[in-house]
C-alpha cells in the first residue's frame, strides 16, 4: 500500500505532504490545480521519464518521495534487496528531476538506476488514465490486452508460436540469400578451381622456393665455387705432384710438428697436453680438407640444371604473385581454398536442405499458431463474460462486450488472429468495434471495466495498488454513481486513488484529498489537504453546482447519506 507521498517544486506543487489510507482514496480540485500532477509525480516515482520541464520555475530540482507497506515476501521487496535498497516493513523510493534534465534515482536509502523504480513500480502501483483509452481505439492494441490476460498460460503457448516463427524466418532468409548469391558463388567457384588447378599443376612442395634459391645461387657461381674450393683443398692437403720445392700443405706442416713434440713430450706433462691438442687439431685439418675435396668433386656445372632451376623458381613466382608470398602460403591457401570449394558446392545441397526445413517448420508454424487461436479464443470468452459483468454495475446492463479472434488467412510475428473488442450496447445488437461504437462515456466505462476485470484477473503480479485518472471522464448521472460504487468495490480488496471531477465518484471515497491553488500576485502555488466534515461536504457541493449555495450543501449532505457515507 502507498503510504504516503512527498512533492517539492514539480509543476505548481511547491511543497506538499500527501498521506494515502486504505479503501478509496480521491483526489479533487478546480481544473488546473495540479490534480494531475499528484499523478504525474507518482508515475517518476515509479520509473516514468522525466521532463526537465516538470520542475517549477524557480528550482533547481524537483524531489518525489514515496514510501509503500511492503511485506517482506512481496516480490517489490525482493527486487529492492537485489538493488542494495534497505526495507523493513516499509520501501522508501525517491526520484529527483533537475532543471537540466537529469535525474536520479533511490531505492531504500541507496542510488540505483531509474529502470529499478520501473521493475518495482510493476509490483506496487498499476496506474490507469484517459491516455490509456488509446488502447481501445487502436484494435491493434486488443491483441496485447487479450494475451495479457491470458497470463502464464497463454504465454506459453504464444512464446512456442513466437520460438517456431523466428525459426522459420530465419530459415527462409537463409534460403533467400543463397538462391540470390547464386551468380556470385558460380564467379567464386570458378576463381577457386582455377588457382587449385594451377597449383596442382605445378605441385610445389613446402619449402621448395627457398631451396630453389640457394641452388640458383650456386649454379650460377659454380666455376668461382670450384676453384675456390680446390685451392683451399690443395693448401691444406699439399700439392702429390710437387717436386723438390714442392709444398706438402698445412697438413704436412703439422706432421712434422707432431714429429717434432713426440721426441720430446714425454719429460714434460704439459708439452705432452700440447702434443694431444697438435693431434686434434691434425685431424680436424685432415677432415676439413676430405670435406673440401667432396664439395670439389660435387660442385654441378650442368648448365641444363641451371636453366631448369631458373625456369622453375619463375613459374612458382607466378604462383606467389596470386595466392602468397611464399610456397607454403600458396599451399595454406589451396587448403583453404579446397575447403571454400567444398563448402560452396555444398550449398546446393544446404538449398536442398532448406527447402525441406522452410516446409517443416511452415507445418509447425501453421500448428503453434492454430494452438494460439484456440488459446486466444478461450481467452476472449473468459474476458468477456468478465468485462460483460462489470458493465453491469457501471450503468451499462445491457451492453454485452464480445472479444473477437479471427483468422484472415495469414501469419505474422504474432500469430494468425486479428482480435478486437466488440461492443452490442443493446440487447439483440450485433457488436461492433468499441473504437466505432462508443461513445465517449461508455467509452470510460469500458475502459473501467476491462482494468478491473484484467486487474482482477491478473494474479501473478498481485498489484496492491490501483491509480485512475480521471477514467470517469464523459460520466456523469447515474452512470457516475455506479463508476463510484464499482471503484469502491475495488477498493474492498486493494487500494484505489482516482483523480476525479465527479462529486457522485467523490462521494464513494474513504478518504477525500483536496488539490487547491494559491496566487500571491507573484507566484501561483498549489498544495494538498484531506477534507472531512463540513469542509469534505463543502467540496462535494462546489463539484455538484459550482458554488457552495445551501441548496448546493443540501444536496451534498443527500448524497453522502443515500450513499450511506459519513462527511468524517
Amino acid at each position: 500500500m502507498l503510504q504516503e507521498i512527498r512533492i517539492k517544486d514539480l509543476g505548481i506543487i511547491d511543497e506538499s505532504l500527501i498521506e494515502f489510507g486504505p479503501g478509496l482514496t480521491v483526489l479533487t480540485g478546480e481544473t488546473g490545480a495540479g490534480k494531475t500532477m499528484v499523478v504525474t509525480s507518482l508515475g517518476l516515482l515509479l520509473g516514468a521519464r522525466s521532463d526537465s520541464g516538470l520542475v517549477r520555475e524557480g528550482a533547481d530540482r524537483a524531489v518525489i518521495e514515496g514510501v509503500f507497506d511492503v511485506p517482506s515476501d512481496h516480490p517489490a521487496a525482493a527486487r529492492a534487496a537485489e538493488a542494495g535498497g534497505d526495507v523493513d516493513e516499509s520501501l522508501v523510493l525517491v526520484r529527483s528531476v533537475s532543471g537540466e534534465g537529469r535525474s536520479r534515482a533511490h531505492v531504500g536509502g541507496r542510488s540505483a538506476p531509474v529502470g529499478v523504480l520501473g521493475e518495482l513500480g510493476e509490483h506496487l502501483v498499476a496506474v490507469h488514465g484517459q491516455a490509456d483509452q488509446w488502447r481501445l481505439r487502436r484494435p491493434e492494441e486488443h491483441r496485447e490486452l487479450l494475451d495479457t490476460f491470458g497470463g502464464a498460460a497463454l504465454g506459453r503457448v504464444r512464446t512456442a508460436y513466437d520460438s517456431v516463427y523466428a525459426a522459420h524466418a530465419a530459415a527462409v532468409t537463409e534460403l533467400e540469400t543463397l538462391r540470390t548469391a547464386a551468380r556470385e558463388r558460380a564467379q567464386e567457384l570458378d576463381l577457386l578451381h582455377r588457382g587449385l588447378e594451377r597449383i596442382e599443376a605445378l605441385e610445389p612442395q613446402p619449402g621448395e622456393d627457398v631451396s630453389l634459391r640457394t641452388e640458383d645461387e650456386r649454379l650460377a657461381h659454380a666455376e668461382e665455387l670450384r676453384s675456390g674450393s680446390a685451392q683451399a683443398q690443395s693448401l691444406l692437403a699439399g700439392d702429390d705432384d710437387a717436386v723438390g720445392g714442392g709444398s706438402a700443405g698445412v697438413m704436412g706442416e703439422l706432421a712434422a710438428a707432431r714429429a717434432a713434440l713426440s721426441q720430446v713430450s714425454a719429460n714434460d706433462p704439459a708439452l705432452a697436453d700440447l702434443e694431444r691438442r697438435l693431434v686434434e687439431v691434425s685431424h680436424l685439418v685432415t677432415d676439413l680438407a676430405s670435406d673440401l675435396s667432396a664439395y670439389v668433386a660435387d660442385v654441378d656445372l650442368d648448365p641444363g640444371r641451371l636453366e631448369w632451376v631458373q625456369t622453375r623458381r619463375a613459374a612458382l613466382s607466378d604462383l606467389t604473385r596470386s595466392y602468397g608470398e611464399t610456397v607454403d602460403e600458396v599451399l595454406a591457401w589451396g587448403e583453404a581454398a579446397s575447403r571454400r570449394v567444398l563448402e560452396l558446392e555444398g550449398d546446393d545441397d544446404r538449398i536442398t536442405s532448406l527447402e525441406t526445413r522452410v516446409t517443416e517448420l511452415e507445418q509447425q508454424r501453421a500448428a503453434a499458431a492454430a494452438d494460439l487461436s484456440a488459446a486466444r479464443t478461450k481467452a476472449a470468452k473468459a474476458l468477456s463474460k468478465r468485462i460483460s459483468d462489470e458493465l453491469k454495475h457501471l450503468a451499462m446492463g445491457s451492453a454485452t462486450v464480445v472479444i473477437g479472434v479471427e483468422q484472415p488467412g495469414r501469419l505474422g510475428p504474432h500469430g494468425a488472429d486479428d482480435v478486437e473488442i466488440g461492443l452490442a450496447a443493446n440487447l439483440g445488437s450485433t457488436p461492433r468495434s468499441v473504437s466505432k461504437v462508443a461513445s465517449g462515456g461508455e467509452l470510460s466505462r469500458v475502459m473501467l471495466a476491462i482494468e478491473v476485470a484484467t486487474a482482477q484477473a491478473d494474479s501473478t503480479r498481485a498489484v496492491p495498488t490501483f491509480v485512475f485518472d480521471e477514467v470517469d471522464s464523459g460520466v456523469g448521472g447515474r452512470a457516475a454513481l455506479d463508476v463510484g460504487a464499482r471503484l469502491a468495490a475495488l477498493a474492498a480488496s486493494a487500494q484505489v486513488i482516482v483523480v476525479t471531477h465527479l462529486a457522485q465518484v467523490a462521494a464513494h471515497a474513504d478518504n477525500h484529498l483536496v488539490v487547491s491553488k494559491a496566487d500571491d500576485g507573484k507566484v501561483t502555488r498549489s498544495g494538498v489537504r484531506r477534507v472531512t466534515g463540513e469542509e469534505r461536504v463543502s467540496e462535494l457541493a462546489r463539484m455538484m453546482a459550482g458554488s457552495e449555495s445551501e441548496a448546493a450543501l443540501e444536496h451534498a449532505r443527500d448524497l453522502l447519506s443515500d450513499l450511506g457515507r459519513s462527511p468524517v
